[in-house]
């Protein structure tokens, strides 16, 4: 048996092609969550918004919140990336999203004008595991962004673009850090009843979620896409 002396070109491997989908998918998920719970609420609800991403749980919006966040753990627990870290921080990032499903927060702090529903105390405890892992999914995220997304192959001049995307990383990375913090101050600390009226909490964790979104879409190179000769990475 001879062998063609010129073999045909091997294609692009579609397990890289396969991670860049992944990538997509999950900016995708997490860009468009906080939009679809408002507007799916303001149609088939009414108008309004919940005091957090969270509370939804208890809306008409339930089955969106958590079939998106169960999409988005079954997404980041498939994507292994380049390295063993990489797989390892992807996939404790989606047990948290699949564990916010599962754990919803206290419907206690649900601001309805009939005094909301009120929690039991194994329901505040379940509230507090839900915090805690959203906590956890945006610190790992922000590592992802910080450490991980900006990692390059060695080469003499790293590419424009993928400078340009690695400042993207940075700010999405501290700017999740930032709003969960100030997450926290609000959750932990009196603030004023007009400040309050605002519902910060859904703001903040608005911004967090499309930073996170918009910094994977960048990573998929929805965004600033490398030519036809650079490097992906």
């Amino acid at each position: 048996m001879h062998l063609p002396l010129n073999p045909k070109p091997v294609p692009p491997s579609s397990l890289v092609l396969s991670y860049v989908a992944l990538r997509r998918a999950i900016g995708g998920l997490g860009s468009s969550l906080p939009l679809t719970l408002v507007l799916g609420k303001l149609l088939l609800q009414g108008p309004g918004l919940e005091p957090s991403i969270s509370a939804y749980y208890y809306t008409v919006m339930h089955d969106v919140l958590v079939g998106t966040l169960c999409a988005l753990g079954v997404f980041l627990m498939g994507y292994r990336g380049y390295a063993r870290l990489d797989h390892a921080i992807s996939s404790l990032a989606g047990l948290c999203a699949i564990g916010m499903a599962l754990f919803p927060t206290a419907p206690a702090e649900l601001a309805e004008p009939n005094g909301g529903i009120h929690a039991s105390a194994a329901q505040v405890h379940i509230g507090w595991l839900h915090w805690s892992l959203a906590i956890a999914f945006f610190l790992l995220l922000s590592w992802y962004c910080l450490a991980l997304f900006r990692k390059t192959a060695a080469q003499p001049r790293m590419a424009l673009r993928k400078r340009q995307r690695n400042r993207i990383y940075t700010v999405c990375g501290y700017g999740m850090l930032l709003c969960m913090a100030l997450v926290l101050v609000v959750k932990l600390l009196p603030v004023s009843p007009r400040l309050a009226a605002l519902e910060p909490v859904f703001w903040l964790e608005t911004v967090a979620i499309e930073l996170f979104g918009f910094s994977w879409l960048v990573k998929g190179q929805v965004l600033l896409k490398d030519d036809a000769t650079a490097r992906t990475d």
